[in-house]
């Protein structure tokens, strides 16, 4: 049997399931794409539990922007262009809008740069970064920050060691903290199950679902702790400065 390195902590992971590229996260309301017939196979991680297709590792960014973040995209995802990062905006204002004057933010995956935007209304220092497609000369100039934003990010990936080498250079210092979402697959990917869980979505770009066992372990690699506030928002963190340490006391 075939195995596969884990794009997270480089163990064996075996084929799990295939379902087809037009499957998408607009499925959960009843809207399905006409099946393209291309199968994009998922592996699952048989130590963290990572669950990832490695088709997309070979993608270049002309790739996605051909079959993924194209003009249809928001067919999958309706909200993304300004409800859903307005509501991610509002959050975090309501979590730490007391604190703004001691943030320094960076939304990483800012797409069109709504949710900075918003919080610069509601007086904060925010910046928006988009990683893609990918742009070294910008990320040299952006700085760093205390407070990194990532919303609906890890699912995107193809590499999830790029993305927090990144993330890492972004970081301020051990006190600073990368505040994220991202569903869970625990309870929802099981082994003998098949993958019929809504959020996979290669259609939406998901193309690697993170289990509490995978996030833990990558943020390890990278000297910081994972704490979940919910089953879809966490952070990770070396040292919490006061202004986030209430993130964990519940």
């Amino acid at each position: 049997m075939k195995t596969y390195k884990c794009a997270v902590c480089g163990h064996s992971s075996l084929l799990f399931d295939v379902v087809d590229f037009n499957k998408s996260c607009e499925e959960i309301r009843g809207y399905y794409l006409p099946l393209l017939g291309h199968g994009v196979y998922y592996v699952r991680c048989q130590a963290c539990k990572y669950t990832f297709a490695p088709e997309f590792s070979a993608w270049t960014d002309q790739d996605f922007v051909n079959m993924i973040y194209n003009d249809s995209y928001v067919e999958v995802d309706p909200d993304y262009l300004n409800i859903i990062p307005k509501g991610n905006a509002e959050a975090l204002n309501s979590i730490f809008g007391h604190y703004r004057n001691d943030i320094k933010h960076l939304d990483y995956g800012g797409g069109n740069g709504v949710l900075s935007g918003c919080l610069e209304s509601f007086g904060w220092s925010s910046t928006s970064y988009d990683p893609f497609p990918a742009n070294d000369a910008k990320l040299n100039g952006l700085g760093t920050f205390n407070l990194i934003s990532a919303f609906e990010v890890f699912e995107h990936v193809p590499d999830p060691h790029v993305m927090m080498e990144t993330i890492e250079k972004l970081l301020s210092g051990p006190d600073a903290v990368v505040f994220f979402s991202t569903l869970l697959s625990d309870g929802h990917i099981n082994d003998g199950e098949r993958l019929n869980w809504w959020y996979v979505a290669p259609r939406n770009g998901h193309i690697g679902l993170h289990s509490s066992q995978s996030l833990a372990v990558l943020g390890e690699r990278y000297g910081m702790k994972l704490h979940s506030l919910n089953s879809g928002t966490h952070i990770f963190y070396r040292a919490l400065p006061g202004w986030a340490t209430r993130l964990i006391q519940n």
